[in-house]
């Protein structure tokens, strides 16, 4: 019910308005959230890339219009330079939701953020690294895929997202697992139907391991996107009996969850990537990290509790 509510108000004005215009909540964010902009979230890639990986995401998803989508593609072209000016793209990379490239526009929007998708992609390939295309609610499923399957024409390295809590996912991740393609696999972070999502929490795992089963099986190179323990044995455990080598796989964890995690992969000799969000249009992805786990949510009312101790 809290995660119902919770995924209810990220997508509620009046709740983004609280939310965003409060000072008190600007200090939890930021455990979320690298900066407002890319001078501060500089800092943040330098010091995570000394022992770990980066995947870098422009935080903004909906948009419905056509300038602003393109502004978009202006942030993350900006962004790509910097990381090869700074010596970060061998271990960075970025994603990219395609509803902020313009797909949710009423006329040609697929097309848009197709082409769109395409001037990020080159500009990753020019500093050296690539882009992995973010996963949204299951109404753009099929579009998603598609415009991935489009862009791997030109761009093989492009990555895919897919949400272990869809029923359609272990397909999905049969058709993905073929040579040279990326595959994140997450649990999923959206409020979907009984109809087209498992609802139970025991469901999802279920899910999840049995395509990352596929996944690990297949040619191709699996991304896990976890900070569940028993899944990550899981994951090692796949891996072992498929006879992986340390560097074809990865481990993705988001910024700001489980660091302490992320550094015992890490100095274990694992590959692990931190997704890194920032921006200003930060509202809908740190609601959704609320609903993932109530320890946020509680950590996120004893900062509004604390009332002036959080600046």
């Amino acid at each position: 019910m809290l995660r119902t509510l919770l995924l209810l108000a990220a997508r509620s004005p009046r709740c983004r308005d609280f939310v965003t215009r409060s000072p008190l909540t600007r200090g939890v964010v930021r455990r979320f959230v690298a900066g407002d902009t890319l001078d501060a979230t500089l800092p943040v890639l330098r010091q995570l890339t000394a022992d770990r990986h980066v995947t870098v995401d422009y935080l903004g998803e909906d948009i419905t219009d056509a300038e602003q989508a393109s502004r978009t593609v202006d942030a993350y072209t900006h962004l790509l330079t910097a990381l090869g000016e700074h010596g970060l793209a061998p271990r960075a990379e970025v994603s990219v939701k395609l509803s902020a490239l313009g797909l949710a526009l009423p006329r040609d929007g697929a097309q848009l953020a197709l082409d769109h998708a395409r001037q990020i992609c080159a500009a990753a390939e020019a500093v050296g690294t690539t882009v992995t295309v973010d996963m949204e609610d299951h109404t753009t499923t099929d579009a998603t895929l598609d415009i991935v399957h489009q862009l791997r024409v030109d761009f093989p390295r492009t990555g895919a997202v897919l949400q272990a809590y869809l029923r359609r996912t272990e397909a999905d991740c049969r058709d993905l697992a073929v040579p040279g393609a990326r595959v994140r696999l997450c649990k999923g972070a959206y409020d979907e139907p009984a109809t087209v999502a498992y609802r139970d929490r025991a469901e999802v795992d279920r899910s999840y391991v049995r395509c990352l089963r596929i996944l690990m099986d297949g040619p191709g190179y699996p991304m896990v996107a976890t900070h569940d323990p028993r899944l990550l044995r899981i994951a090692a455990f796949l891996a072992r009996s498929a006879g992986r080598s340390a560097d074809s796989y990865e481990y993705q964890m988001l910024y700001g969850v489980r660091t302490d995690l992320q550094a015992a992969l890490a100095d274990r000799g694992e590959r692990v990537r931190v997704y890194v969000p920032y921006g200003e249009q930060w509202y809908g992805y740190f609601m959704r990290r609320l609903a993932e786990r109530p320890a946020n949510t509680a950590f996120f009312a004893r900062a509004l509790f604390a009332g002036g101790a959080v600046r």
